[in-house]
């Protein structure tokens, strides 16, 4: 995936916006003000920090250990640091999927109906 695609597979999403918080190079991909997903689109390799469930965390650092890690300068229990070209193209898209739907699923119920995301 190049860093074109990663972008425009994150801003699919309902509701989700690019901001840069901590300076130009880095995206952040947000929904309703809450992170999702982290990466340099200018890095190589390409990687990306990506919000995961504590049990899926420890089973994907071990069965991609080249290419998962614990998230980099962020909670080591709930975020990972993907390496785009490790995993298959299939997977990205789930583990970018599944951080969004556990960022949506932490939003207050009013907000999760607006995104049609109960």
């Amino acid at each position: 995936m190049t860093p074109e695609r990663l972008r425009a597979f994150c801003l699919e999403f309902n509701a989700s916006v690019e901001e840069f918080p901590f300076g130009p190079e880095t995206s952040v991909f947000k929904v309703l003000g809450k992170m999702f997903a982290l990466t340099s689109l200018d890095a190589q390799p390409l990687t990306v920090n990506l919000k995961c469930d504590p049990d899926d965390a420890l089973r994907l650092r071990e069965e991609h250990p080249a290419a998962v890690v614990p998230g980099w300068h962020m909670n080591k229990r709930h975020w990972n640091t993907v390496t785009v070209s490790g995993v298959p193209q299939k997977l990205l898209r789930e583990l970018i999927e599944d951080s969004y739907d556990l960022v949506v699923a932490g939003l207050p119920r009013a907000e999760r109906l607006k995104l049609d995301r109960p």
